[in-house]
């Protein structure tokens, strides 16, 4: 495709698709300029505070999003009110599985998050229209995958200490996806949520931290901002290739 010719198509695109820099990395990257224009028109960007569910398990689907800034906290809930954090999804990913119409998990703001929603049957629609699409959420489907067969090895094999420095290493390198790996950023969870997600106790993610504080992997201001001065070295600890 030449320069005019993508000019054009830059053009003809909504001027919010055009600034938005998760169209580029995300499912409406795939997507014709007609597309983002009928897209658009049925699209509501918002902002969800941290703690508020975008929607809970068992909820009937009507909308799906992508993310656009923030940490969105995936959870699962069993019959006796049990608990457990199963993911975390950043921005540009999609929220939502096409053709599934009951969510089978919690989807809750773990930070300040902006999100773009859309009809659900329009998403379907194209999806059947746009065999880009369909293939780009599929990458993604199979990405999770891949990143959830991961995170079984670090809660199934590795020592408190790695399966802490693996967490702070994913956050470092997911949590600003615009501009690559990030050495500073404030932490997404709560000291107890992050214990939930990887199976120790909160003294235990306490005492951690701690010791990736003293060897220098670290350093920690109020308690949630972390500066990483070297990720290297974070990613040794995590016991990672």
């Amino acid at each position: 495709m030449d320069s005019q010719h993508k000019t054009i198509q830059s053009c003809e695109m909504p001027h919010v698709c055009r600034v938005c820099e998760a169209r580029h990395g995300g499912v409406c990257g795939t997507l014709t300029p007609a597309q983002l224009f009928e897209l658009n028109r049925h699209a509501t960007r918002r902002k969800v505070d941290a703690g508020n569910e975008l929607i809970g398990q068992g909820e009937s689907v009507s909308h799906y999003s992508n993310i656009l800034s923030g940490v969105i906290k995936l959870s699962k809930m069993m019959a006796d009110g049990r608990q457990q954090i199963v993911g975390l999804q950043f921005a540009p990913d999609f929220l939502g599985r096409p053709f599934h119409y009951e969510s089978t998990m919690t989807a809750e703001a773990a930070t300040e998050t902006e999100v773009c929603t859309f009809p659900r049957n329009l998403i379907e629609r194209m999806l059947n229209e746009t065999p880009d699409l369909e293939r780009k959420l599929h990458s993604q489907s199979l990405k999770e995958l891949d990143e959830a067969r991961e995170w079984m090895l670090t809660l199934g094999r590795k020592t408190a200490q790695e399966k802490v420095a693996s967490f702070l290493h994913m956050i470092a390198t997911h949590i600003d996806p615009d501009h690559g790996e990030q050495n500073t950023f404030d932490l997404p969870l709560s000291r107890a949520d992050i214990a939930d997600f990887l199976g120790l106790t909160i003294e235990t993610v306490s005492r951690q931290m701690t010791r990736l504080r003293k060897e220098g992997v670290i350093l920690i201001e109020n308690n949630r901002h972390i500066t990483v001065p070297c990720l290297e070295r974070l990613s040794d600890a995590a016991g990672n290739d």
